[in-house]
């Protein structure tokens, strides 16, 4: 089964008390709808970084996020997570003040992964910097990891019969 780097958005927002706000409610009902539905369909990995910023914030909570994480996986440590998320940062790709955000990608990218599925559409999955972040990790051999939403997987296998 295809490998995917599960990115704390995802938890976040799938454990999350249902907000007031339209857009963000949408967000927690997808990422809780891949959670529930895709999941088993894949294989699925972590970090430690994930585990670390999901102990954070209010107790109830990071208890949810990490009941969630219990059963994932997570990645050994790679020595090299941190030149890549250099590389990400020196080239403007992720902002320096996002150094956790490179650090997700470069530990996705490096465990070698098909996916790595996120919420984080300001520095992860941004369509204005994805080509270029694609194309650094083709450069330092990396390449094949697709950065998606769970979004992209709802529609189903049989879209094209839809047609």
């Amino acid at each position: 089964m295809p490998l995917v780097y599960i990115e704390t958005s995802i938890v976040s927002h799938a454990t999350a008390i249902r907000s007031s706000d339209p857009a963000m409610a949408v967000l927690q009902d997808q990422a809780k709808q891949w959670m529930q539905e895709q999941s088993k369909l894949y294989d699925l990995v972590t970090s430690q970084l994930v585990l670390s910023e999901a102990r954070r914030g209010d107790r109830d909570a990071a208890r949810r996020r990490l009941e969630m994480l219990a059963n994932i996986p997570v990645l050994d440590d790679n020595p090299d997570v941190e030149y890549l998320a250099d590389q990400l940062l020196s080239r403007s790709l992720i902002p320096k003040n996002a150094r956790l955000d490179a650090l997700h990608v470069a530990s996705a990218a490096l465990a070698g992964v098909q996916y790595l599925l996120t919420q984080n559409c300001r520095h992860i999955a941004n369509a204005h910097v994805l080509p270029r972040v694609y194309k650094l990790l083709d450069e330092l051999g990396v390449a094949g990891m697709l950065i998606v939403t769970p979004f992209e997987f709802l529609g189903g296998n049989d879209d094209e019969s839809n047609s």
